[in-house]
């Protein structure tokens, strides 16, 4: 691993870009424009997509030799007349990728920071204790969540196959929802919003499970839970929340354990 002063974060959007921050002190914090971070400061440096390979360049001159991807990043809306002739020889490639869907989008930006010679590395290779090794962390997990969680796995597995989401929730062996573009979030409330679906109102039940997609770059958009995730699956009366283990982030573990024992939740990561 290189010193923090050769690290580039390119900073999205939550709490993730923050953490790794704190976890490497002194790394240069690159944004996005129209992607604030909640991390930016006067020294971060913004770019442009059009303007990709002076950035990239930029980031040569400065010395930076690994780059990290951090929070959720929007795609952006090309301004063609901003293009410089160099980014736009990228143009085919990236238009191409993103016809592919997120998992191409993401390996296509990969290899063009490679191609520049830098090494791109996973946010949990920065911070390795956002990541969890395999157990029970809090609560108890019955049979029937064991089982559920069972059932959502296989069905996240297909989910990421057809690079369509990285989480389910499963009650009775029933699917209430999956993961699709607008998140995790908008899944949760979903569920909450139709608990009637469930044959036993007066007890929590259903798992909520999230894992990366099979062959999955990990070194880009590893799934997270955060204390939100938490908040959401209480709400929507669920028992816990399992996830792979060492494949899912918890950010601000703490705070996402704390939140979880407060709304009688279990946490569990999962052996792959």
């Amino acid at each position: 691993m290189s010193g923090s002063g050769d690290i580039a974060l390119i900073a999205g959007q939550g709490v993730l870009p923050g953490l790794i921050a704190r976890a490497a002190p002194g790394l240069l914090v690159c944004e996005m424009e129209g992607t604030p971070s909640e991390i930016g400061t006067p020294e971060t440096l913004r770019f442009r997509v059009e303007r990709l390979v002076p950035f990239l360049d930029t980031l040569a001159d400065r010395g930076i030799k690994q780059v990290v991807f951090a929070g959720a990043l929007q795609r952006p809306r090309v301004d063609m007349e901003l293009i410089d002739p160099r980014s736009a020889q990228l143009v085919p490639r990236l238009a191409m990728a993103m016809q592919g869907g997120d998992d191409a989008t993401l390996r296509a930006v990969i290899e063009i920071f490679e191609d520049w010679d830098f090494q791109v590395v996973g946010a949990h290779e920065i911070a390795p204790d956002l990541v969890c090794a395999p157990g029970v962390i809090c609560g108890a997990p019955s049979d029937r969540d064991r089982a559920d969680m069972a059932r959502a796995a296989a069905i996240v597995a297909d989910l990421g196959r057809a690079d369509i989401g990285q989480g389910a929730v499963v009650a009775g062996g029933l699917c209430l929802a999956v993961e699709t573009l607008p998140g995790t979030d908008a899944m949760l409330d979903f569920v909450h919003l139709h608990k009637g679906l469930r044959d036993d109102l007066k007890a929590a039940s259903g798992v909520f499970y999230k894992a990366p997609k099979p062959g999955q770059d990990r070194r880009a958009d590893l799934p997270v839970i955060g204390v939100r995730t938490v908040q959401k699956a209480a709400a929507a009366g669920l028992s816990g929340i399992a996830f792979e283990a060492g494949g899912v982030m918890l950010l601000e573990r703490d705070a996402v354990i704390a939140a979880a024992q407060d709304a009688g939740l279990f946490l569990w990561a999962c052996a792959p």
